[in-house]
């Protein structure tokens, strides 16, 4: 077994049933109170408390955000842009990786099996503010081919994970 397939089982088995509960009940409302939290899992406040700072400190629960709508503040584009590259060297991803990571439109950034190398999903404004990030994400690094595609309706989208049972 690799090193990482074995972080993933030893991540799992640590997690048991009133873990997962937590895990599920946060994703949905992180602004419950460790004792709201605790009587919905069965739980008193202490012992509930005890286990989400454990989540946290193992990195399971990364952080707790606020979910923003992305409209009510301007941003109304979506898009997700596929980026193909004629360099696969360390260097060059380095620097692609950086340079990506840099810009505050992009909300997700994968590195893909496949037609493309890597995904975004970024957001803006509207065509001319998307026009200014191609512009700035093509002088980046060189780039083979760049394809973007606007999303016209959201239809579904969550932030919480199906969290599997124990």
């Amino acid at each position: 077994m690799t090193d990482l397939a074995a972080v993933h089982v030893s991540d799992s088995r640590r997690l048991d049933a009133i873990d997962r509960k937590i895990l599920t009940v946060l994703q949905e409302d992180a602004s419950l109170s460790v004792a709201e939290i605790g009587d919905r899992v069965g739980l008193s406040s202490t012992p509930c408390w005890k286990r989400i700072q454990r989540l946290e400190a193992d990195g399971v629960i990364l952080r707790r955000v606020a979910l923003v709508d992305q409209n009510k503040i301007g941003l109304g584009i979506s898009v997700f842009v596929s980026v193909e590259s004629a360099d696969h060297s360390e260097a060059w991803l380095r620097k692609f990786a950086d340079a990506v990571s840099a810009m505050p439109e992009v909300m997700e950034f994968y590195r893909m099996a496949g037609d493309v190398d890597y995904m975004l999903r970024v957001v803006v404004a509207d065509m001319q503010a998307y026009d200014v990030f191609y512009k700035k994400l093509i002088s980046a690094v060189p780039l083979k081919n760049v394809t973007s595609r606007f999303a016209m309706e959201k239809i579904k989208s969550v932030t919480a994970l199906p969290v599997p049972p124990a």
